[in-house]
């Protein structure tokens, strides 16, 4: 399962959504998570489907690749669609004991299974179609008006930029730590869910560690590289707009007055 996190990772394929200035997608995810919360009929969600399945066609990342990282969330996902499931007051359908099972609360649920999901996805797009150097570059510009306030951008959009790039490597040396402990006899698969994430409490020290390992390491590299910040720092590849940047742009007002134009009519 946790190879399955898609989150963080950068998927190099030649698309016209690699092409993409990072800013223009940083906005159409914006965009896109805006309209998900927003989204409260069927015609909204179809909206969204549509948008979402023409993202992943234009980004050429493989489609079991991308909905790979569903996997991580289906405990959380069960959860979510249970407690709207049974616990949302309405017409009753059946009635379990104390729970009882609601019109309302089925299209709750469907909603908000359809919207987790959706969010996951439709973030993991930005990542997997961005690289972290783009990714801090196209947040630094995008958040660049925060300078007046005295909010250091730059180190706020690295700091993010790092954090996302560290989430596969992590991820790759929990993997590592916890083949090492299984040869050496440890037990991870047996046992309730309360004694799985007992013997998960191992992992955390070494984890911990190379972490901080980690950390320390690339921290000595940016000073060895003389990083001072982003004051007076130049790009050696500067972002700059072109004519698909323009077209997705006016897509993605297309789309957000599709998806708000029937809510304000009805």
């Amino acid at each position: 399962m946790l190879k399955d996190i898609t989150l963080g990772q950068y998927y190099p394929v030649d698309s016209m959504l690699h092409r993409l200035d990072p800013r223009t997608k940083l906005f159409g995810t914006m965009v896109f998570i805006l309209s998900l919360f927003i989204a409260n009929n069927l015609w909204a969600y179809l909206t969204a489907s549509f948008f979402l399945v023409m993202a992943i066609r234009l980004s050429r990342v493989p489609f079991k690749f991308m909905v790979r990282g569903l996997k991580a969330i289906v405990f959380l996902l069960l959860i979510s669609v249970s407690f709207n499931l049974f616990l949302t007051p309405g017409e009753p359908i059946i009635r379990l004991g104390f729970l009882k099972l609601t019109k309302e609360g089925v299209k709750t649920a469907a909603f908000m299974g359809v919207r987790l999901i959706y969010l996951v996805v439709g973030s993991s797009i930005m990542t997997l179609t961005t690289t972290p150097n783009q990714l801090t570059d196209g947040l630094e510009k995008s958040l660049g008006f925060l300078k007046k306030a005295g909010v250091p951008v730059h180190e706020v959009s690295m700091m993010m930029s790092i954090a996302l790039r560290f989430i596969p490597i992590l991820v790759e040396e929990t993997d590592k730590i916890m083949k090492a402990q299984m040869a050496r006899g440890a037990d991870f698969e047996t046992g309730n869910l309360i004694q799985k994430a007992k013997n998960m409490i191992p992992l955390l020290v070494p984890l911990f560690i190379s972490a901080f390992r980690r950390a320390t390491d690339l921290a000595m590299a940016m000073e060895a590289r003389c990083y001072r910040g982003g004051e007076g720092r130049t790009k050696m590849k500067p972002l700059r707009y072109g004519k698909q940047d323009g077209i997705a742009y006016l897509v993605y007002l297309v789309y957000l007055a599709a998806i708000v134009g029937p809510g304000i009519i009805g």
